[in-house]
């Protein structure tokens, strides 16, 4: 069996690779700026932890718990990060696939790119003023977009009230 020397230096390298790699992989948001930011400690001590894990970490939660499913009044859902407005009542449907979805966002609300991490690549949404991840969206929704949005409850506030 051969024997196998890595320099110390070289071992750095591959080890900052992977890093960064995973990093990639994890939805960072290296090289996007956006207008409201805080440091990882400031957003979990903002957010608390279930909504750091989906907001910051790109989690989700389990399928059928949000209680934003059962909303059907007329209002607005925001960032839950920034309080950006994100999606209208007016285009919330019921996909059935346990988490809310839409089928249109609100004009300059989230930003996209791609997420490989399962198997199949998705398009992942994010806010675009705090960067923070919504959920996926999907070429499977209803008309007129056929677009679903589907986003974690948890990564929205919802004000009831007038829509856009």
């Amino acid at each position: 069996m051969p024997h196998i020397t890595v320099t110390r230096a070289a071992f750095a390298v591959s080890l900052a690779s992977a890093i960064g790699a995973f990093a990639f992989m994890r939805g960072a948001r290296a090289g996007e700026s956006y207008a409201v930011t805080h440091t990882d400690e400031q957003w979990q001590r903002l957010l608390g932890p279930a909504r750091y894990q989906i907001l910051r970490q790109n989690g989700t939660e389990p399928p059928g718990s949000s209680p934003l499913l059962n909303e059907h009044r007329a209002g607005l859902y925001y960032c839950a990060g920034c309080d950006l407005a994100a999606f209208s009542s007016k285009t919330k449907y019921d996909a059935g696939e346990g988490w809310p979805s839409f089928y249109s966002v609100l004009p300059n609300a989230i930003r996209t790119r791609a997420d490989h991490e399962l198997i199949e690549p998705r398009t992942e949404a994010h806010c675009r003023r705090c960067g923070s991840h919504l959920g996926h969206i999907f070429d499977d929704g209803p008309q007129p977009t056929g677009k679903r949005y589907c986003i974690d409850g948890l990564a929205l506030k919802f004000v009831p009230g007038r829509s856009a």
